[in-house]
């Protein structure tokens, strides 16, 4: 056991940690499972409905860094390849759109003084 009180604080909150990123791991898991089940034995829409939920299980690990995001997008890849042979539609991925950006308006710059001749310096 720690002496030092921050090393005794870390220790909690490594503990909190790791029990907050094993439920997310287990939740994937357990999406996965629910995934292989359907593709096994169930209708399409089941496969497409469990698919949807593997994704998002997989998307929230890797966003929380309990997986790493190339993993992620392994699994997902492996995921929809195994719903397509299965005879489930594609699932369509929703991608942020941007609006459209506005150009920026210049500014018309400040009128310009006339310039003042300079007077000649004598040698």
């Amino acid at each position: 056991m720690p002496i030092i009180k921050s090393a005794k604080k870390r220790v909690k909150v490594a503990a909190k940690a790791n029990l907050r990123n094993n439920r997310t791991k287990r939740s994937m898991r357990e999406a996965l499972k629910a995934f292989a089940k359907a593709v096994a034995g169930g209708t399409p829409a089941e496969i497409a409905k469990a698919e949807r939920a593997a994704v998002s299980a997989i998307d929230v690990a890797a966003k929380k860094a309990v997986i790493h995001k190339n993993k992620a997008a392994r699994q997902k890849a492996t995921l929809a390849k195994q719903a397509k042979s299965a005879g489930a539609k594609p699932t369509a991925v929703k991608k942020a759109v941007k609006a459209p950006a506005k150009k920026a308006v210049k500014a018309k710059p400040a009128a310009k003084k006339p310039a003042t001749k300079k007077s000649i310096a004598k040698k």
